[in-house]
Parts: C-alpha cells; sequence; structure tokens
C-alpha cells in the first residue's frame, strides 16, 4: 500500500471514529443534571412551561431537570448566568423578547453576541400577548386609552414585559404622540398588582400575567398584542385589528444551548422536547398558561428569530434608536 493510500486511510479511520464517539456522546446526552435558567420569574408563563416541560425530559432522560428563574437586568441576569456557566448541560429558556432588543435598549454593547452565544435548539410554544387595561382607568380599549391620555398628559402610566413588550410600548406611544410614562418593572408580574390598583392604567406583557386581575374584575384585556388573534382568547381583537399594528408584536418561547453545542446534538434535544409537547395534557396545561403549542427544531427556530430580528429593527426605526455594536 502506498504512503497516500495510508494517508487516505487513516483520515477515513479517524473521521469514522470522531462520527462514532459524537454519536455516543449524543446518545448518552444527559450525562447528569441539567439547568433551565429563565429570565422571568416564578409564576410567569415561561416558568410554568419550563417545569412542565423539565419534568417530562427528567423522565424520559432519568437525570434532574433543575429550572432557575434569574429576573431581571432586562433578562441580562439570565443571559450572563447561561453564558459564563459554558457548559452544554445548561440550557437557556427564554421568549425572543427577553434578548433581541438588547442591540437598541443597553447603555452600551450588548455584552454577547447573540447569533453566536445563544445557538437556538427548539420552539416550543408562542406566548399569547395582551394589552391589559385597569378597570378603575374606565378604558375598555386601545383607542379609549389614547383618548383618555390625550386628554390627561403626563398623568397615566404604563408598563411593558421586559425587553420586546417595553420597546413596543415606547413605539405606540411615540407614534400617537401621547405623554405617558414607562414605569421599569425588576418582574413584569408585580404590574399586575398595580395594575389591578389602578397606579398604571396600561399594561402590554404575557396574557397569564393579568388574567387574574381581570377574573377579579380589576382589569380588562383591550386587544391581544400579537399579529393575529390568539385561540387562547379568541374573542379578543388583535391590536392591528384595533388599528394599532405596532403594538402587533410577536414573541416565541424556545431553549438555546452554547455556542460550541453540534447541530446534531441540538436536534437530538429539540426531537425529546418536541415528543414531550406530543402529550396532551402537557399542550392543555401550557395552553392554559397562556402559551400555544409551536413544536419546531433549530433551523426553524433561527428563521423565526430572524424575522422577529427585522420586526424589532422596524421599532427601533420609530423611535430613532440605532444599534449599540460598537
Amino acid at each position: 500500500m502506498t504512503l497516500s493510500a495510508l494517508r487516505s486511510l487513516s483520515a477515513f479511520i479517524l473521521a469514522s471514529f470522531c462520527i462514532a464517539s459524537n454519536a455516543q456522546a449524543q446518545q448518552a446526552y444527559p450525562e447528569r443534571a441539567v439547568r433551565f435558567i429563565l429570565p422571568f420569574g416564578p409564576g410567569s408563563a415561561t416558568d410554568i412551561a419550563a417545569r412542565l416541560i423539565g419534568e417530562k425530559l427528567q423522565a424520559k432522560w432519568g437525570k434532574p431537570v433543575v429550572v432557575e428563574p434569574r429576573p431581571g437586568g432586562d433578562g441580562l441576569i439570565a443571559i450572563n448566568a447561561f453564558l459564563s456557566a459554558n457548559d452544554d448541560h445548561t440550557l437557556l429558556y427564554a421568549s425572543t423578547a427577553s434578548f433581541i432588543v438588547h442591540p437598541y435598549t443597553l447603555q452600551s454593547k450588548p455584552p454577547y453576541d447573540a447569533e453566536r452565544d445563544l445557538n437556538p435548539i427548539v420552539r416550543t410554544a408562542d406566548s399569547g400577548l395582551a394589552i391589559a387595561v385597569s378597570a378603575g382607568s374606565g378604558v375598555h380599549s386601545i383607542k379609549d386609552f389614547v383618548e383618555l391620555a390625550r386628554k390627561n398628559p403626563g398623568k397615566l402610566n404604563a408598563a411593558g414585559g421586559a425587553g420586546l413588550a417595553e420597546l413596543t410600548l415606547r413605539a405606540f406611544l411615540k407614534e400617537q404622540g401621547l405623554n405617558v410614562s414607562v414605569v421599569p418593572y425588576r418582574d413584569i408580574i408585580q404590574a399586575g398588582v398595580d395594575l389591578g390598583e389602578d397606579r398604571i392604567q396600561l399594561v402590554s406583557a404575557s396574557l397569564s400575567m393579568p388574567m387574574p386581575f381581570v377574573q377579579a374584575g380589576k382589569a380588562r384585556i383591550a386587544a391581544i398584542a400579537s399579529p393575529a388573534r390568539t385561540p387562547l382568547l379568541p374573542d379578543a381583537p388583535s391590536a392591528p385589528e384595533a388599528g394599532f399594528a405596532t403594538l402587533g408584536y410577536e414573541s416565541t418561547v424556545g431553549f438555546y444551548g452554547p455556542a460550541r453545542m453540534s447541530l446534531p446534538l441540538r436536534r437530538k434535544i429539540a426531537a425529546d422536547v418536541m415528543e414531550a409537547l406530543e402529550d396532551p395534557a402537557l399542550v392543555k396545561r401550557l395552553f392554559d398558561a397562556g402559551l400555544v403549542v409551536v413544536a419546531q427544531g433549530p433551523e426553524e427556530l433561527a428563521a423565526v428569530v430572524k424575522r422577529q430580528k427585522d420586526a424589532t429593527k422596524r421599532l427601533a426605526d420609530i423611535l430613532g434608536i440605532k444599534p449599540r455594536d460598537d
């Protein structure tokens, strides 16, 4: 056998060994406990979903699945915890709304690169998003809120969930020329309490957040803050239907792995998650938490992130904000 042939054979054997080792590693995943890090607090729709999916995966994997809510810092606390772990057994479970706006909302360049550092694994659900108004304000619709704000400049308060919801709210207020204070919250759940007490008059957040106050008669759903109606609340108009397209944003919840995580491993985790999401009982529990299941793999999630990134740029253009990329 010639030297060239020997080299070719050696290369083939090495490649085969690497492929086999890679496949074996993926088949064995996870080798220890898996952590899900979340940018939202306990009781949020994302937290509920992570725990429900985690229960299924723990049973399948035979390894503990630990859910760690890390709210605050506009999502950065959770993302930094995820990045610093540098471990493919630590996953970020987040909505696109919690990180896609950072190039526009942070005071300096983000300490991470979303395309490089947040490796899409699996899309699990779309958030039911709502524009909720306080019952004490007398407002029933977005149009009512706009009219009330114009009659009372500087006297009304509003809040948006961290990230995209707040950016969208600010773009809406600017587009309408409204003088309304946007109140920042470390955890948007607290905004529901203030909404129920009429300390703030409008909240843009996940549908699950204001629903207890709606059911108690302290708040109302003015519209669904999505491009179209949601099966979660089919009688509520979408924001575009109500004549306010800027509020019709989209938010998708999914899992992300570290930059070094291979595509085959991401596909394996995605397959396990999507298998869990085939359970009708789990789908119903997520639906009751304000999430509509949309199970898709890493390539599809990457495409959704790209689409929502483009939509976010349009909001930033309304506000005259340039990305902090230098």
